[in-house]
């Protein structure tokens, strides 16, 4: 039985289609992002078989799903995505941008108020 053509385990080329991990310049995967997030999360775990070749599962690839979100769409550090995923909470992808949107909208609002103010102060003048 080979890795490849089970389903369930997916290469690094393949997750990296999944992730939407393309170089925008040459139009590459980049696979060298997968490998450098395996180093700093104990979280990700692929199966590595003959040749060094990856293969990962579906968690692993939830998992990786997770780390591209927290640091590209949310714009953490490395060190605040790990304290995100070693938190006891579950992190469920359909749940972040819903805390996201009302930290967005918390933001926009207390933005509204200060421009407001601005205004009230020009118009004392």
């Amino acid at each position: 039985m080979t890795y490849k053509k089970n389903k369930t385990y997916k290469s690094i080329g393949e997750v990296a289609k999944i992730l939407n991990l393309v170089n925008k310049k040459k139009g590459s995967l980049n696979t060298h992002t997968i490998r450098f997030w395996e180093k700093e999360f104990k979280q990700i775990k692929p199966n590595i078989l003959n040749g060094n070749r990856r293969y990962y599962n579906d968690d692993t690839i939830e998992v990786l799903k997770k780390v591209k979100y927290l640091l590209k769409d949310q714009g953490m550090t490395i060190n605040g995505a790990r304290k995100v995923l070693n938190t006891d909470k579950s992190l469920k992808l359909d749940e972040l941008p819903k805390n996201s949107i009302n930290a967005d909208y918390s933001i926009k609002n207390k933005l509204k108020k200060i421009s407001n103010l601005i205004k009230q102060l020009k118009n004392i003048k």
